[in-house]
Formats: structure tokens, sequence, C-alpha cells
């Protein structure tokens, strides 16, 4: 394949070549599974998920997949937003306490998440979370 002097080829990250300057990414194709028939990562989709459903509003499940950056932005939510309704809930005699929306809001997006987990088989779990490092839903 001839080029003209100063152009060049669009290539994915594989090397192979691309039609388009905004085609997305491809991943890598996932890992073989292990000798036991269980693709590695795949461990962690019940602990995730259970910890999500739980404890989803500490970010407990973000801390498990190696997200710290989340499982810190969930906390502080979660954390935060109480202290935060406590203390203008007692400066406002009361109505401050709606703030209490903020952790309830953080608890239903781990709740969310842990039943994305659930639903998901083992193979799209690892490709989505291991693989693909995707932290929100």
């Amino acid at each position: 394949m001839a080029t003209l002097p100063g152009s060049f080829i669009l290539t994915t990250p594989y090397g192979q070549p691309s039609q388009s300057p905004y085609q997305q990414p491809s991943y890598p194709p996932p890992m073989p599974p292990m000798p036991g028939g269980q693709l590695p990562g795949a461990e962690k989709r019940m602990p995730a998920a259970l910890l999500a459903i739980f404890l989803g509003g500490f970010g407990a499940h973000k801390f498990l997949l190696g997200y710290q950056q989340e499982g810190l932005i969930m906390a502080a939510g979660t954390v935060g937003g109480f202290i935060l309704s406590i203390v203008i809930g007692l400066v406002t005699c009361g109505i401050g306490f709606v703030l209490l929306i903020i952790p309830f809001a953080v608890s239903v997006i781990g709740l969310i998440e842990g039943v994305m987990y659930l639903t998901k088989s083992d193979e799209e779990f690892v490709r989505t979370y291991v693989q693909g490092r995707r932290p929100w839903f």
C-alpha cells in the first residue's frame, strides 16, 4: 500500500487500518479462562455486588474493584452529606435535614451498581469493570 509523502494511515491501537479518525478504540479480547474454568477477575463479581448493595453508599465495592478515587467520592458524599445535613439542620431548626437526600442518592447509586453487577455474566463483568476499567454504571 503506497502513501503520499506527508500523509499517514490511521490505525487502531492494535495496528489494524482504521477507516475513520472518530472510531472508538477496541478493547483487547478477554483473557482465557483459568484452568478451573473461571476468568481472572470474575471472582470479584459477587463480593462487589454484595458490597454495592449493602455498603454502596460508602463506596466499598469501588475499593474492591480498585477504583480508589471513585470510592472516596462516594464515601465523602455519604459521610459529608450526613454531617452537612445535621449541622445545617441544627442551625435552621430542622429545615437542613432535607440535605439527607445527598447520602440517600449516593446509596441508591450503589444499589443500582450492585444490581448491575449481579445481572452481568462473568465475561461481561470482567470485560467492563476489570479490563475496561469503567468506574461508573
